[in-house]
C-alpha cells in the first residue's frame, strides 16, 4: 500500500475518532469520495491498525443507528424553512 494511502488513513481514522463525525462529513473535509473514505476505515484501516480500527468501527456503527434520526431532523428543518 502507498504510504499516503496509510497516511490518509490514519488520518481519517484518527478524525473520525476524535470527532465521531459521519462518513459523509469526513469525506467532504478531506476531500475523497465516501467510498473511498468508507473502504478506507473498513477494509484498509484494519491491516494498518487493528486497535484503531475497532475504535472507528465503534463509531460507525453508532452513527448508522442514529442516522435515521438525523434524516428527520434534516427533512423537518426542510419544511420549516419559508418558502421563496
Amino acid at each position: 500500500m502507498n504510504d499516503y494511502i496509510v497516511e490518509r488513513v490514519l488520518e481519517i481514522s484518527e478524525h473520525v475518532i476524535k470527532t465521531e463525525s459521519t462518513v459523509r462529513k469526513v469525506s467532504e473535509m478531506f476531500g475523497v469520495s465516501k467510498s473511498t473514505v468508507h473502504k478506507d476505515l473498513t477494509e484498509r484501516l484494519p491491516n494498518i491498525n487493528k486497535e484503531l480500527a475497532e475504535k472507528v468501527k465503534t463509531i460507525l456503527e453508532k452513527n448508522k443507528k442514529e442516522r435515521h434520526i438525523r434524516g428527520g431532523i434534516a427533512t423537518k428543518n426542510k419544511y420549516l424553512q419559508p418558502k421563496n
